[in-house]
């Protein structure tokens, strides 16, 4: 059976000697996928289905990708980016099998992204010629687009209806709730400071949650598994980012550094004060020709730091992010717990399912600038914490030191498992295996990116 605790993996060492336009041939990918979902217990109704086990005919199934970008910004191709086309392809094969009434695919990638280069019509063509009859419906959450004018930069906001989302206030229970300050010190990267202060305050804790979360009867999670500059790994927990309507209310980190009680870098600079202030002026003007001059500006004094500092983070990029974290985990806990009218149940309305797609994982300074770590790994799971610790073992990172992960075991309000870590089951090809097993027999030296380096790699056997 599908237990919490158990996560089902299977991996292919073969794949890490080839091209990477060869890790992702149907056959293999089909293959890697079958054999996790039967690792992670399902198959109990039918073997060559496994997926009946957890979606019954006529249901409506909500399949989250993660689409983050359409460039991947390091050069090193979109193969470590966003999760296969060719691996969602193999994903619906198997939900198509249990006959569901209604597939979605959805997600909110940056603002900056060009959807249609993501999700391109043939692609979109193809899926639906394989689900059919099952119809198949394909939504970008997203209500603020970045659009591309030669006098400053510009968002068109309200692309999305209002109606099609759920606004939360976790309020005092919001894991922000300790470290949220009388002053407006939330920030997160090219939106308007001023915006999140208004969703992100004492006592009051926002998100604008898409509607088809709440309204689908199967979440299935597809990660694209990945290191990750802001939350040193983005797996099952982080991926549920991409539910949100507006990421004007995803605090990323606080303003200031560590000795000042802010995250965004760790010791006082005065250059770094002034370019944390810059930025925040362009910010102010989006949608208005002042931008250009101030962002200009900004980056002028950006390379002034790197000029005068081995120190180069300015926006929340490192080990000391206390701030990422928590808003990752409140949307965990709002996925799970989160009512059709915007209040938060007692118990889990729900679980998530994930399949992470790690053939092609990514390393160095994801999400945007990572590049291709192949790990020929495929996992599923019914608990996020659960899968993650999974996922940062075979990474080789110790997910003990990787604050989204650690702390999704914490015993707040709404909690994630009421289990412990040591209850961790893992089924790898075919067998159970300790997490050091994992991590030495199965596992790959992932680079981690560049402010957590030194600060989450494995040190010896778990």
């Amino acid at each position: 059976m599908h237990e919490e605790f158990l996560v089902g993996i299977a991996i292919d060492h073969s794949l890490r000697n080839k091209e990477l336009v060869d890790c992702y041939r149907p056959e293999t990918t089909s293959c890697l996928v079958n054999s996790a979902l039967r690792a992670g217990g399902l198959g109990q109704i039918d073997a060559s289905a496994p997926l009946c086990d957890i979606i019954n005919p006529g249901v409506t199934v909500l399949l989250k990708p993660n689409w983050v970008s359409h460039i991947n910004n390091s050069g090193a191709g979109n193969e470590c980016l966003v999760t296969n086309a060719g691996f969602i392809r193999t994903v619906i094969g198997e939900v198509i099998k249990a006959r569901p009434g209604r597939i979605i695919i959805a997600d909110a990638p940056i603002q900056g992204c060009n959807w249609g280069e993501v999700v391109t019509e043939s692609w979109k063509s193809q899926i639906s010629d394989l689900a059919a009859p099952i119809p198949v419906a394909f939504i970008d959450f997203r209500r603020t687009v970045a659009i591309v004018k030669p006098i400053a930069f510009s968002v068109a906001r309200d692309q999305r209806d209002i109606g099609n989302y759920v606004l939360f206030d976790l309020g005092n229970d919001s894991l922000l709730e300790p470290i949220t300050s009388k002053t407006n010190t939330f920030r997160v990267a090219c939106y308007d400071p001023d915006i999140l202060a208004d969703t992100h305050c004492r006592g009051l804790h926002q998100y604008l949650i898409a509607r088809e979360l709440f309204d689908a009867d199967v979440i299935i999670n597809l990660p694209k598994l990945k290191t990750h500059r802001k939350a040193g790994m983005t797996g099952a927990l982080k991926n549920m980012v991409g539910v949100i309507g507006d990421k004007a209310y995803l605090p990323h980190h606080r303003l200031g550094s560590a000795d000042e009680g802010g995250d965004c870098y760790k010791r006082k600079s005065v250059l770094k004060f002034w370019t944390e202030g810059c930025i925040d002026s362009a910010n102010r003007k989006i949608n208005n020709p002042l931008y250009n001059p101030l962002k200009f500006l900004s980056v002028s004094l950006i390379r002034l730091n790197r000029l005068f500092s081995n120190d180069n983070e300015l926006d929340g990029g490192w080990s000391g992010n206390d701030t990422v974290w928590r808003m990752v985990l409140d949307l965990n806990r709002i996925a799970l717990y989160g009512e059709r009218n915007g209040n938060m149940s007692n118990t889990p309305r729900r679980k998530i399912y994930s399949v992470t797609d790690g053939i092609v994982a990514g390393e160095g300074n994801g999400p945007l600038f990572p590049i291709p770590c192949k790990v020929g790994m495929v996992s599923f799971a019914c608990s996020s914490p659960f899968a993650d610790i999974a996922h940062a073992s075979v990474m080789r990172l110790d997910w003990r030191k990787i604050p989204t992960i650690r702390e999704s075991f914490s015993p707040f309000r709404y909690p994630l498992t009421l289990r412990n870590p040591a209850d961790l089951k893992v089924i790898c090809n075919g067998a159970q295996v300790s997490i050091d097993t994992l991590s030495r027999q199965y596992g790959v030296d992932s680079v981690a990116a560049c402010g957590w380096k030194g600060d989450i790699e494995l040190q010896g056997a778990i």
